[in-house]
């Protein structure tokens, strides 16, 4: 199992959804949130469909995600 740092939880495990990154302690995968979020659906209701990701998860994931990508920006 790997985790992607000690303050975003998130983890990648072979014997978890073949791998696939998921919000640490469920089975559901971070992309669900990218992907319900892409078509509208609000944060809220994303939590409300995945009772097991904690709201403060989803919240660390897309601030680690926003600030990955302020990062690739400074870099350009």
């Amino acid at each position: 199992m790997m985790t992607i740092t000690e303050n975003i939880p998130i983890t990648i495990d072979p014997e978890i959804m073949s791998g696939v990154p998921v919000f640490l302690g469920t089975r559901v995968p971070v992309s669900a949130l990218l992907e319900n979020l892409e078509v509208g659906v609000s944060l809220d209701e994303f939590l409300e469909n995945f009772p097991t990701v904690r709201r403060q998860d989803a919240i660390s994931v897309l601030a680690y995600f926003r600030s990955e990508l302020n990062d690739l920006s400074l870099a350009a």
